[in-house]
């Protein structure tokens, strides 16, 4: 039985084969899903993947793009966006 602190389900199990034939399992942190823009659901670039801890120790440049609405749209949803406005004030 492993000890107390690897029976967390917040741990991915993973089977290994070991030099002797015998088959063991290690214990990883899962890896965080990708973060997505919020309007068209596809994965971001230039925003990291990790746990919140590893993250936090990341500087602010490298957190999310500089752009406006970095790390919330995908560069293609923000360009209909601001299209869009561009549209919508010129009509009023």
């Amino acid at each position: 039985m492993p000890r107390p602190a690897l029976r967390s389900r917040s741990l991915k199990r993973i089977p290994k084969k070991i030099p002797g034939g015998a088959s063991v399992v290690h214990y990883a942190r899962k890896e965080p899903s990708k973060p997505i823009c919020a309007s068209c659901k596809k994965p971001l670039h230039g925003v990291p993947r990790g746990r919140k801890a590893k993250i936090k120790k990341l500087p602010k440049t490298k957190k999310r793009p500089s752009r406006p609405y970095g790390g919330n749209l995908c560069s293609k949803c923000l360009r209909s966006r601001i299209k869009e406005e561009k549209i919508y004030r010129a009509r009023i």
